[in-house]
């Protein structure tokens, strides 16, 4: 499966964001989470800059997807700000009634939220309050455990336990950017979510059902 991309807009402002069409599938996660790796894994290109300083992302960057052989792209990738970096986490929590706050709450075509999580560390607070602000918003979402290569099975099997206690309602993803185990089933959730999303446009349904995917 080949992918294409095009990045379409950088949005500081509600004002910013492209007119809302496509399904779009939210990528969310701390500044050190792995976000862009994951991106530019999923696609199979850099689409989104990778840094050694965490917080690069001030604003919502969008890229519209399309697979090859395809006259038409399938949805719209939105990269979110990343959260928790100590430096930034003031001035990005003050974004966030700007216009990352409306977006999770208020785009009618958002038909998917990926929460990425490392699988690495114990459960964070910030990914439990990013979580439970998805919950009340009745956003489907996908809880990501990014860097499951760098653990050993034995360790990757504990971890996935904590995090499947942590977040019970949630389903759970394995990812490695680097050697790609979750990629298909995740392209499989993110597909799924946009399809629905096209579905639900066509008949005037809201794409934010329910706290989670089926």
């Amino acid at each position: 499966m080949r992918v294409l991309s095009r990045f379409l807009a950088a949005a500081t402002d509600v004002s910013h964001f492209p007119a809302p069409d496509l399904p779009e599938i939210a990528f969310l996660g701390r500044s050190n989470v792995g976000k862009s790796s994951l991106l530019n894994s999923l696609v199979g290109t850099k689409i989104a800059r990778t840094s050694s300083t965490p917080g690069r992302t001030r604003g919502i960057n969008f890229f519209e997807i399309r697979f090859a052989g395809q006259p038409r792209p399938e949805m719209i990738f939105s990269d979110l700000p990343g959260y928790g970096y100590a430096k930034l986490s003031r001035e990005i929590s003050q974004e966030w009634p700007k216009f990352i706050e409306p977006y999770l709450r208020e785009r009618p075509t958002l038909a998917l939220c990926l929460a990425l999580v490392d699988v690495n560390v114990p459960p964070q607070e910030s990914d439990r309050q990013l979580l439970t602000f998805l919950q009340a918003s009745q956003r489907n979402f996908v809880v990501v455990a990014t860097k499951s290569d760098r653990l050993s099975n034995n360790q990757l099997r504990d971890a996935l336990r904590v995090l499947s206690q942590e977040y019970p309602a949630a389903l759970l993803v394995p990812y490695s950017a680097t050697s790609g185990t979750g990629r298909a089933e995740l392209w499989k959730e993110i597909r799924t979510a946009a399809q629905r999303g096209a579905a639900s446009r066509v008949t005037g349904q809201q794409l934010s059902v329910g706290a989670n995917s089926d």
